[in-house]
Formats: C-alpha cells, sequence, structure tokens
C-alpha cells in the first residue's frame, strides 16, 4: 500500500523498460570507466605509447583547456542533477529547463567531457580511440532513452528534440 503523498512509479511501456533506462547503461557506464581508466594510466604514465604529442603541447596549454573542459563538465552534471532530482522526476513532466534547455543529455554529456579531459591532460591517442567508442556508447543509450520519452510524452518531446540538440549545447 502506497501513502496519498508518496510519489507515483512510472508505469512500464512495452519494449521499454520501467524508467526509460537501457537495461545495461548503468553497468556499461562502470565498465567502461574502469577499461578507460586502465588504458589512460596505461598509456599516460607506463607505456607512453601514443602520447608523444604532449612533447609538443606545453603543459600549461593542456591544463587550461583541461579546466575548461572539467568546468563544463560540473556544471552540466549540477544543473542536470537539480533539473532531474526526484521531486521533479514524480511530478511526470518533461524536464526542459536548466542544462537540459542547451542539450537533451546533459548528465552523459558531463561523463564525456570528463574522458575528453583526462585525455586533453596526457593527449593520449589510444585513449582517444577508446573514447570514440564510448561515445558509441552514450549515443545508444540516449538513443534509447528518447524511444522511451517519445512514448511517454508524445509531441512534447518531439518537439523538444527539434529545438534542443543531443549532445552539441546550443549558447
Amino acid at each position: 500500500m502506497t501513502r496519498p503523498d508518496s510519489p507515483k512509479k512510472h508505469e512500464p511501456i512495452a519494449g521499454i523498460g520501467r524508467h526509460g533506462e537501457h537495461p545495461y547503461g548503468d553497468l556499461g557506464q562502470i565498465i567502461i570507466l574502469f577499461v578507460f581508466l586502465a588504458i589512460w594510466i596505461l598509456d599516460s604514465f607506463v607505456f607512453r605509447y601514443s602520447t608523444f604529442l604532449s612533447a609538443y603541447v606545453p603543459i600549461y596549454i593542456r591544463l587550461i583547456f583541461a579546466g575548461l573542459i572539467l568546468v563544463l563538465a560540473i556544471y552540466l552534471v549540477r544543473s542536470g542533477h537539480r533539473a532531474a532530482s526526484d521531486d521533479v522526476l514524480s511530478s511526470s513532466r518533461l524536464i526542459t529547463d536548466g542544462a537540459f534547455s542547451r542539450v537533451r543529455h546533459p548528465l552523459y554529456l558531463a561523463s564525456l567531457l570528463f574522458y575528453l579531459f583526462l585525455i586533453a591532460l596526457t593527449l593520449s591517442l589510444i585513449s582517444l580511440l577508446v573514447f570514440m567508442g564510448i561515445f558509441i556508447f552514450y549515443n545508444a543509450i540516449a538513443a534509447y532513452e528518447e524511444k522511451f520519452l517519445e512514448k511517454k510524452f508524445g509531441k512534447d518531446y518531439s518537439d523538444y528534440r527539434k529545438k534542443v540538440p543531443r549532445w552539441i549545447p546550443r549558447l
């Protein structure tokens, strides 16, 4: 028995998980993080197979660039989490404010920017190749979740998709 003031659970939509998340999204993100970190650390600090570009780009340039990427990632995480808090999610409305007004998947974009932050520090080309695979994974789970949102919100989500890009924020 649920209390009258407790948030209502979302009804499942045929063919899509209960909350619209990809069934392997969370586990995949954790596995990808550990694999990426292992490759990045080994290439950047142990074997140094593909970090030769760091000899040509001064550390202060890499730190400035990486710092800007990190600041943007932190903004997206803070704004995305604030907009998608449990209180807002329980209201069953389409979230289009905050970071969601600039990009459809701010939390995923923040994760991708974190990987780019690390790559910018050491300029590991092997890590950049791994990042391309990570992007394909995130793009797939974003597309999966968009199917759920399309079914749940219909025309409202279609209009939102036309106005707000998936990955490259509009300023």
